[in-house]
């Protein structure tokens, strides 16, 4: 049933023995930016432990012999770290495959919202829903991302577009926080549109945002995060801003939409208001990449130190692929030294899918990143991006114990190689195996 989870029970100790491949973080470091983001360290024959629910340690053979606990043989498998996905949207009502047909037949993503369709259709939807039925759908979504390897995950609102859906869609996240075996991170996003009692009135719409929505949802502590989608006929970058300062009174901290459709102004009101990360970034431009390219030692601080002064630029390749749009230009973002984040952007519109794995290799296919680049992308960098880097991201000394075991593979080039075969074999999160 969604929403009801059995855990196997373990001991405190849990040996994973016979690893053929363990995936493994020695750095220290809370993102990894340009080059670095090729760093792998993979150790061969291995084995694993975890002790409370955290990684305690690490090695290749010899076998270290616990005197208690759970014994877990990967048999020959592989051991990654959980994917982080930083950007999603999984709490809505139902599904839009008309939406679906009217790609194909040549709408623009643009023209169906402007015909009613899009964000607007799934507020629509999910004013009739029960916040019972929202959750339990919600629930299944949920099961199937931590059946495909993710171990964190970013939830936003901004289907309601009223103060009461808002304000339903955070409920349900906060209670799949206390419910769901994963970590989550809840953003509000009542900017995402203008919600159809407010058609022709956009600023009156802001200020209904600024004043009443944001002041309900900082009182009642729903959301870690806000978001604008700052673009070609949604936000500009000046309701952005102000929304963000809004937000920023009630401890919200700043996640952007930007330059997904257009030129529209997103990376550099991000950048100056200090925001975790800005997201799509489909019609970035060079100086977009100036704009977040700080000086070489800022950045080395940055990521030796987790210092958040970086905004992190987080590319969406399922909406590229699944929208018929240019991808993210994600090796000028590596190349001019930056960390890159990569996140799934599940939704039921533009991308109606949260497989961590099919990202990563649509990120090696269509952006030309490698293999390791692509998983740091998909982990720890992304885990920076919903600063939780400290704890998730990577199998570190001292890190929440989120991983999974593959079936027996080569090398981790096979993980985007392979690109639809379900490789994922178990997985653990806080050092417990995950069933539903």
């Amino acid at each position: 049933m969604a929403g009801c989870f059995f855990l196997s029970v373990t001991m405190e100790k849990l040996l994973i023995k016979n690893i053929g491949l363990l995936v493994v973080d020695n750095h220290g470091k809370h993102c990894l930016c340009g080059e670095e983001m090729r760093q792998s360290e993979v150790l061969r024959d291995a084995w694993l432990l975890v002790e409370d629910g955290r990684i305690k340690d690490f090695g290749v053979l010899p076998l270290p012999l616990p005197e208690s606990g759970e014994v877990v043989d990967a048999r020959g498998g592989a051991v990654l770290p959980s994917f982080c996905d930083s950007h999603t949207h999984l709490v809505y009502a139902d599904s839009r495959e008309g939406e679906f047909v009217d790609k194909i037949r040549g709408l623009s993503y643009a023209e169906i919202a402007r015909r009613g369709g899009g964000i607007l259709n799934s507020a629509d939807r999910l004013h009739a829903l029960s916040e019972e039925e929202l959750y339990r759908q919600a629930m299944r979504r949920v099961d199937e991302i931590i059946r495909k390897g993710t171990g964190a995950v970013e939830i936003k609102s901004g289907y309601g577009l009223n103060t009461e859906d808002e304000l339903k869609m955070l409920r349900v996240i906060r209670r799949i926080k206390d419910t769901a075996p994963l970590k989550v991170m809840s953003t509000f996003l009542g900017a995402h549109a203008v919600g159809r009692a407010y058609t022709g009135r956009q600023t009156d719409y802001v200020d209904m945002v600024v004043n009443e929505m944001i002041p309900e949802v900082g009182h009642q502590q729903l959301a870690d995060f806000i978001d604008v989608f700052c673009d070609e006929g949604f936000f500009t970058p000046e309701e952005t801003a102000r929304i963000l300062e809004a937000g920023a009174r009630y401890g919200m901290r700043p996640k952007i939409h930007g330059q997904e459709l257009a030129d529209s102004g997103g990376v550099e009101v991000a950048v100056s208001h200090h925001a975790l990360s800005v997201d799509h970034l489909e019609s970035m431009t060079d100086k977009d990449i100036e704009l977040l390219s700080p000086p070489h030692l800022q950045r080395e601080m940055y990521c030796e130190t987790g210092r958040e002064c970086l905004t992190i630029p987080t590319a969406l390749p399922g909406t590229s692929f699944f929208l018929n749009m240019p991808f993210a230009p994600a090796r000028k973002i590596i190349e001019a030294g930056l960390p890159l984040a990569i996140a799934s952007d599940y939704n039921p519109g533009s991308t109606p899918s949260g497989d961590m794995k099919f990202v990563v290799s649509l990120a090696c296919i269509k952006m030309r990143l490698l293999p390791s680049e692509a998983l740091n992308a998909a982990t720890l960098n992304t885990a920076a991006a919903m600063a939780l880097s400290g704890d998730y991201g990577s199998i570190a000394h001292g890190k929440v114990a989120n991983f999974y075991i593959t079936e027996p593979i080569s090398t981790i080039d096979y993980i985007p190689y392979a690109y639809t075969q379900p490789i994922i074999q178990r997985v653990f999160l806080k050092g417990k195996e995950y069933s539903a």
